[in-house]
């Protein structure tokens, strides 16, 4: 939980600083922040290090906790949980992860109570309705409650 909260404080962090701004406007329009002087190509590079890190320390942490890997942790059955937990969170948000992971888990517990067959249906019918109408996730859906309520509130 320790390395968790450090990676998470150092990517907020990075997100907020002018480094992530220029990566937001690299996202929206790269052929712009290149004519603007912003070096995309570097910035690309160093954030897809950063990302490789992250990752090789989150392999590193799980090969220490289970004593072994094996070929399974490569599996699409491993990777598409992983998309679906950020798709169910929010694509996009350092927090969404967090938000997805335990509507993910909640999810399955659940549905695993009321159908132990049938559970992965229901995640992948919250999935679709997630995609074709809370495009920001379950935090996107906050996000908007909010913004409702506050236009509401005097």
């Amino acid at each position: 939980m320790a390395v968790l909260f450090l990676v998470f404080v150092v990517v907020r962090i990075m997100v907020n600083s002018p480094f992530g701004m220029s990566l937001i406007g690299i996202r929206e329009n790269s052929a712009r922040m290149d004519a603007i002087g912003t070096p995309v190509y570097r910035r690309l590079v160093t954030v897809y290090g950063v990302s490789a890190g992250i990752a090789g320390l989150a392999g590193g942490l799980f090969a220490e906790s289970n004593a072994y890997v094996t070929l399974d942790v490569l599996s699409f059955a491993r990777s598409g949980t992983i998309l679906i937990i950020l798709i169910l969170g929010g694509v996009g948000r350092l927090y969404g992860a967090f938000a997805g992971a335990v509507a993910y888990l909640v999810l399955e517990d659940e549905l695993a109570k009321m159908s132990p067959e049938f559970w992965e249906f229901g995640v992948g019918l919250l999935l679709v309705l997630t995609v074709m109408f809370a495009r920001g996730g379950l935090l996107g859906i906050f996000d908007r409650l909010r913004k409702l309520f506050d236009r509401a509130v005097p």
